[in-house]
């Protein structure tokens, strides 16, 4: 019996000793099972860190920092100077800019702009003209002529954050179809003048936003004027119709008509987040006999046509403003 009693209190201590013991082991195994999940956690997050600083490190990220160090959305000093350079060249205090703006090179558009809105304020900077309706949300900018000064404006544009830009510009027919009166929406341009390749590498498209194109579409199908679309060539080369090669490329190019702003335009907007569109008027036709615009024919251009072309902008970009439908559908 005494045997027997020892034997069972050998069993239970080693009963007990097996449980400590896997007790024991169950709890270092759950140590290191914690050690290694914070070891592991800690090399992910290391390696996150080193992964990030290569990509910050990399040749893409650093191309890209510099890039929008460049521009006025990237830059609050370059910002600071476009917003003095706006208000100085345009006569308008920064208040005083409308969310959409047409763009003219003409003063004809201005003084016509005046005459319409009957609450429009008027003033004349350095070297543009503007005038702003707050009624209808629009401010006019006369820029002057030329890719030079389309750039610039493009960018300077940036500061004001508008939500909609309109290039009402002239142009001269290519295609043999079109005439003077004629409007043209392009879907693109030609980047042949000068300006545009300090913006964007040459291979890169000079393109319209495409909102601000369907909202023009539309008043212009309302009003029942019918327009052209296609590719316009862009170029600074002004006394381009005494060149026979010039005209040659232009007809190989299959283009509809030829002018001086659109590819800068359509450009520097881009990179400046700037939405834009442009309605081209058919103000001459230089590749036919006698086509060239002159002083007498630009004045019965702007007697016949050049009202409907103004009115039918101010239109678009009031009804942009009122419908508020947000232009631009992706961001980079």
């Amino acid at each position: 019996m005494s045997v027997k009693k020892k034997t069972g209190t050998r069993k239970s201590t080693s009963a007990k000793t097996t449980k400590a013991t896997k007790k024991k082991v169950t709890k270092k195994a759950a140590g290191r099972r914690k050690a290694t999940k914070k070891k592991s956690a800690k090399t992910t997050s290391t390696r996150k860190k080193v992964d990030d600083q290569d990509f910050l490190n990399s040749p893409f990220a650093v191309k890209k920092s510099l890039l929008k160090a460049m521009r006025i959305h990237g830059n609050d000093e370059k910002r600071q100077i476009a917003i003095d350079m706006l208000e100085r060249y345009t006569g308008h205090d920064f208040k005083d800019f409308q969310k959409q703006v047409i763009l003219t090179n003409f003063h004809y558009y201005v003084e016509r702009f005046n005459s319409i809105l009957d609450d429009s304020y008027y003033t004349q900077g350095s070297a543009f003209k503007a005038a702003s309706s707050k009624k209808a949300e629009v401010t006019i900018i006369e820029f002057g002529v030329g890719s030079a000064m389309a750039a610039l404006i493009g960018e300077l544009l940036a500061v004001v954050q508008p939500k909609a830009v309109l290039f009402l510009g002239l142009c001269g027919a290519v295609h043999p179809s079109l005439k003077v009166g004629d409007f043209i929406l392009p879907i693109a341009s030609i980047r042949a003048e000068g300006v545009s390749r300090h913006f964007l590498p040459e291979q890169v498209p000079a393109l319209p936003t495409f909102k601000v194109q369907k909202f023009v579409s539309q008043i212009l199908v309302e009003h029942g004027h019918e327009y052209r679309t296609g590719t316009i060539h862009s170029t600074d080369f002004r006394f381009w119709e005494f060149d026979e090669k010039f005209k040659l490329n232009l007809i190989e190019e299959r283009v509809l008509a030829v002018e001086m702003e659109t590819a800068a335009l359509f450009t520097t907007c881009f990179v400046s987040k700037v939405n834009i569109g442009a309605l081209l008027l058919v103000s001459d036709c230089p590749l036919k006999p006698g086509g060239i615009k002159t002083k007498k024919s630009a004045k019965s251009v702007f007697k016949k046509f050049t009202d409907v072309h103004i009115e039918l902008g101010i239109e678009a970009m009031a009804d942009i403003a009122e419908r508020g439908e947000n232009i631009r559908h992706y961001h980079w």
